[in-house]
């Protein structure tokens, strides 16, 4: 049944993205590798982007062909210009237009702030924020040359940027990451607000504590588990298909009328959990 759940796997299984053209950044590993999959299995083709490690992109690209749908894997740095345009450009060849931009690519480069180089810096603020803008304007130039096409979506496109919840919760020992994703709900909102008048949907997806390689430290212990659980209301950690499930829907036309949205997948983690008891 169209847009239903499949109970079993609890992932969305149905063609809800039947015909569309998706491009995941960062699509070889952790929420990026789930979301490229969910978007496959919704009925999209995928265009499966890294910056290293060509062979677990080859595998992914592998899976998402078992649904029937197109897909390859394309090497860019989406904090590169150049590389940004080629493969946008690429992919508009290939699969003759895109529908949806999942900016995910981002990485962490940690320290307190009084040893914090410039260098970590600047690395996480080109790839998490220049490259979720790079890949945004790119994604936004098609959309507006191909206009809405009814059969195939309600909007001319949709661009779905990966924030977190370090987007309104500090982070001591992370400045740059935090400054990173603040600057991301700022981008996200502000690129919704011009595009929207044209058919455009821009939205955001927050995660909060994910089993991902990028946190392992954070949940791959009992002990680590157990001091994160305290910062969970619902006292799980979350899968990257609770995140690839939230994109899919966001993607889709069942949320046509949600723009500039954040949507947070953290289980409550923004409830502000200390303050449960009554701080």
């Amino acid at each position: 049944m169209a847009g239903s759940v499949d109970e079993t796997r609890g992932t969305l299984s149905a063609q809800l993205l039947k015909g569309q053209k998706a491009l995941v950044t960062g699509a070889n590993s952790g929420i990026g590798l789930a979301t490229a999959v969910a978007l496959g299995r919704a009925g999209a083709d995928v265009v499966v982007n890294y910056v290293v490690g060509a062979d677990e992109a080859e595998k992914v690209v592998a899976q998402i062909k078992e649904f029937g749908v197109r897909s390859y894997a394309h090497q860019a740095d989406v904090s590169d210009e150049d590389q940004v345009v080629a493969m946008v450009a690429r992919m508009v060849e290939e699969f003759g237009t895109i529908d949806i931009m999942v900016a995910n690519a981002g990485l962490q480069r940690d320290a307190p702030v009084t040893e914090m180089t410039h260098a970590q810096w600047k690395k996480v603020i080109d790839v998490n924020l220049t490259g979720q803008f790079l890949c945004a304007r790119e994604a936004a130039k098609e959309f507006v040359r191909r206009g809405v096409v009814k059969e195939v979506s309600r909007s001319a496109g949709k661009i779905i940027c990966m924030s977190s919840v370090h987007q309104i919760v500090p982070w001591s020992g992370h400045v740059n990451y935090a400054s990173s994703k603040g600057g991301v709900g700022m981008l996200m909102q502000t690129l919704a607000q011009e595009l929207a008048p044209k058919g455009i949907r821009v939205n955001a997806v927050a995660p909060g504590a994910i089993r991902t390689p990028i946190n392992k430290d954070a949940w791959s212990t009992p002990e680590a588990e157990a001091d994160l659980l305290r910062l969970i209301p619902y006292r799980r950690v979350g899968d990257p298909d609770d995140i690839a499930n939230a994109v899919v829907a966001v993607a889709s036309d069942l949320l046509d009328y949600v723009v500039g949205a954040t949507l947070y997948v953290d289980g409550g983690m923004t409830l502000f959990p200390g303050f449960a008891t009554g701080g």
